[in-house]
Order: C-alpha cells, then sequence, then structure tokens
C-alpha cells in the first residue's frame, strides 16, 4: 500500500496508560507491521517517547516527517496488592502499620487528541493501526478514533486492552446550532432582496 491511498484519521482520543516496558517489549517481539511501516523507531527525550514510523518505501525522502505516536513518561508507584484493601485491625489488636511491598515503574501515556498523540501525516493511518495493537497491550486507558480506509468510515474503540463495539453517530455541530439560534439568519431577512 502506498503512502497516497492510505487511510485517514479524522477523530482520536486517547487516555491509554502502560508501563514503558510493556510498550519496549511490544516493539521488541516483532510485531507485524501495517503494509508501508518497515519498523518503528522508539526514541526517548527527558519524559518524552516518541514512537516513529520507518516506512518500507525506499523512494521517500528521508526528510519527509513521517507519523509519530507520542506519550508521555511517568514514574508512578505500583504496589504489589492494593493499599485500599488491607485489612483493618481485628478485635483486640492493635493497629500497626504495615509496609506494603512496592516499586517506581515508568508509565507511557498516550494521553489526548490525535494532533497530540499521533503526529505528521505521512503513514498516519498505519501508525494508527500501530497505536491500536498498543492499545490491546493496555490494562487501563480508552482508545476511540473514527477512521476511513477505501472511502469507508471505521469507528474503533478499545478499553483496558479490549476491543469494544462502536458506532459513529452524525449530529448537528456545536458551532452550527449556536450561529443558528444567535446569528442573523440570511436566508430569511427582509433587509436583503
Amino acid at each position: 500500500m502506498s503512502a497516497e491511498n492510505s487511510g485517514q484519521v479524522f477523530r482520536l482520543h486517547s487516555t491509554l496508560e502502560l508501563p514503558l516496558e510493556t510498550v519496549r517489549d511490544f516493539l521488541n517481539s516483532d510485531p507485524e507491521m501495517p503494509d508501508g511501516i518497515e519498523s518503528v523507531d522508539l526514541t526517548r527525550r527527558n519524559n518524552t517517547l516518541i514512537l516513529k514510523a520507518i516506512a518500507s518505501d525506499n523512494s521517500l525522502s528521508k526528510y519527509t516527517p513521517t507519523a509519530q505516536l507520542k506519550a508521555s513518561v511517568t514514574e508512578n508507584r505500583v504496589y504489589e496488592e492494593d493499599p485500599d484493601e488491607r485489612r483493618g485491625p481485628r478485635w483486640g489488636e492493635e493497629e500497626e502499620e504495615e509496609e506494603i511491598p512496592s516499586e517506581l515503574v515508568e508509565f507511557a501515556a498516550f494521553k489526548g487528541d490525535r494532533e497530540t498523540v499521533l503526529q505528521n501525516s505521512l503513514l498516519q493511518y498505519e501508525m494508527f493501526k500501530v497505536l491500536c495493537d498498543i492499545a490491546r497491550e493496555a490494562e487501563k486507558g480508552t482508545l476511540t478514533a473514527i477512521t476511513a480506509l477505501d472511502d469507508e468510515l471505521e469507528a474503533t474503540r478499545i478499553v483496558d486492552g479490549e476491543d469494544r463495539p462502536a458506532t459513529i453517530e452524525v449530529v448537528e455541530g456545536r458551532n452550527e446550532s449556536k450561529a443558528a439560534s444567535n446569528g442573523v439568519n440570511w436566508r430569511d431577512n427582509k433587509f436583503i432582496s
């Protein structure tokens, strides 16, 4: 599939959060890449993680920016057992604060809308497919999107690592309804002949 006839990503919203090690393991497992992508280059700059598409088409200029996924890296304390589910003291026992084993884990947070999470247009739809695969690895978060491939609209919804049913609903835009109610009705305006 060439970059010219690849699909499009119209709307995307992500709240995905998964351990950075899970993202690395996924990419190192040699996953099947969508047509047009040879591999994905992972780069970390301070607290930003960038997954850049490496195009399989060698005729593309090396200066043409390919699509990339962007995530922020945060450090979270992960407990072996949920501290909220600890049992309270039994009758007659003194309450003793018991330390719960934990470790600091770096998480990749793919959070935001299309421009924040998925950047650049060349191979954008294909990198969206890679993001869907990453979403299926995440235990926490939601990915929703409206895409088109071969002029067919498709809704995507992945919640906590599982594909869920999704539909596309066409509604009157917020700006259109406000303009109609507050603006001038140019068609039935008696001052215009």
